[in-house]
Order: C-alpha cells, then structure tokens, then sequence
C-alpha cells in the first residue's frame, strides 16, 4: 500500500524514494526539503554539500551539485539542522555546522550591503535625509532602506505621505548603511525602482525570515563565520571558478 506523504508542517520525515525528491532545478519555483511546499526560488535558500560531506548554503544559487533547498524561515532551518532532514535529502550522512543560522544571517547581512554598493555605483541610490527624501517625493524610488536602530521618529518623519506608497525595509543598522555610503552613519537610503531593488527586497525578506532580530553587517567576516564553514568553502572553491561562494554579489550576478 502506498505511503501518503506528509502534509505541509514543519517535518523532517521526507520520504527518501519520492521521486520528487529528485526534481530538475528549473522554472521559478522550488520544493522545500522540510515542509515539501513548493516556492518562489527568492523566498528560499539553497545548500549543497561540500566534497567532505559538509552543508554549505549557496546564497546565491550558484554553486555546483544538487542543491537542497529550504524554506527561508528560522523554524524549518532549525528541524532541518537538528532532526535529519540534511542527511534524508542528502540520502547519507552529512555535516550540519552548529552555527548554521547565524552564518546565514551574517551572509544574507552581507549580500544586502553589497548590492546596495553595486546601486550607489551605478547611481541608483543615495543616502541622506535630503537627497533620499528627493528622490521619493520624484517617484523614482524602488525601496527605501532605513537604519534598524534609527529613530522611530526620524523615520515616520522621512515617510511622511508615502508610507503606504513605497516598500520600505531595515536589515541593517545605521553603521552599516553608512559604510556603503563612505561615511559613519546613515539612517535613509533610496534605491530606484530596478533589478537591485528587486533584489534588494528579496533578501531582506529572507534575512527577516531566518532572523529573530536585525543585525549588523560589522564584524560579520568574524562573528557570522566559523573555521568550519570556511573549510567547507575552501573545498568547493576548489570546484568552481565563481566568486563569492558565501553569496556574495558582483556586477554581473546583479545584471548591472
């Protein structure tokens, strides 16, 4: 008699010899290893597994092999990494790094401020009070990004009259936005209407998923990274010409 298949809540008891287990990574859409729902490539996150047998996420779905693709939500990726689901979809043992969610969050951190500076580069973006203000009473702008510890105030206040008019996002603290900018601080950054702000939101929607909490872009090459993951990567550079394994962004994975 047939198994049925789970439904759609968080559970890692995926039946290994479901075919769908093996589908081809084409089309728009992915299945989740852990719920078994299909979604949008940009609200999930992909990981593959290193040549010793190491979980590596693959941020930008980029590297080579069979990828295994998750939910992007803190609830999934931690039945994924505490109760076998790696190691099912992976069909053997796997290595799961403990420090998985953080070195996620400190990835996703990253690539958001790296897009951002492929928009200020290109000129598609510009930071400040006054210029960013411009740019949304212009209507030229894609997705206002706001500093995380800014002041509420100061924040409703640059809004005023478009709150409900334009997506608004705070993956990043103040420092961290002003780091992209070349100077201390900065709370109001506008991104015009473009790829990159696409893009844009689509990771600080992931990064808000997979995280309870903002958090800063500083320190991240320490505090987001262990000696394990950076072992893990070092072995699958040595597979791949790409740059930025840890989902890190250049111009032309931007399409600027």
């Amino acid at each position: 008699m047939p198994r049925r298949r789970q439904g759609r809540r968080v559970t890692p008891e995926t039946d290994p010899d479901d075919p769908e287990a093996d589908e081809p990574e084409t089309g728009p859409l992915r299945r989740c290893a852990v719920t078994r729902e299909r979604l949008a490539k940009e609200r999930m996150i992909r990981f593959v597994v290193g040549p010793d047998r190491r979980i590596i996420p693959d941020i930008a779905a980029r590297l080579p092999g069979r990828g295994i693709w998750l939910s992007a939500r803190a609830d999934v990726l931690e039945t994924a990494r505490t109760r076998g689901a790696f190691t099912k979809a992976a069909r053997g043992q796997v290595l799961v790094p403990p420090d998985l969610t953080s070195f996620l969050q400190a990835s996703l951190a990253r690539r958001i401020g790296e897009i951002l500076g492929l928009a200020r580069r290109a000129g598609q973006a510009v930071a400040g009070f006054g210029k960013a203000r411009e740019w949304l009473v212009a209507g030229r702008v894609g997705v206002v990004v706001q500093a995380s510890d800014g002041s509420p105030d100061e924040r409703a206040r640059f809004l005023a009259g478009w709150r409900e008019k334009v997506a608004v996002i705070a993956p990043l603290d103040g420092a961290a936005l002003g780091s992209v900018f070349g100077r201390d601080h900065a709370v109001h950054v506008a991104v015009a209407e473009g790829r990159l702000a696409t893009m844009l939101r689509h990771e600080a929607e992931r990064l808000a998923g997979i995280s309870l909490a903002g958090i800063s872009l500083a320190g991240i090459p320490l505090a987001g990274r262990s000696a394990d993951f950076d072992k893990a990567l070092g072995g699958a550079a040595g597979r791949t010409k790409r740059p930025a394994l840890s989902g890190g962004t250049n111009e032309q994975d931007a399409g600027v």
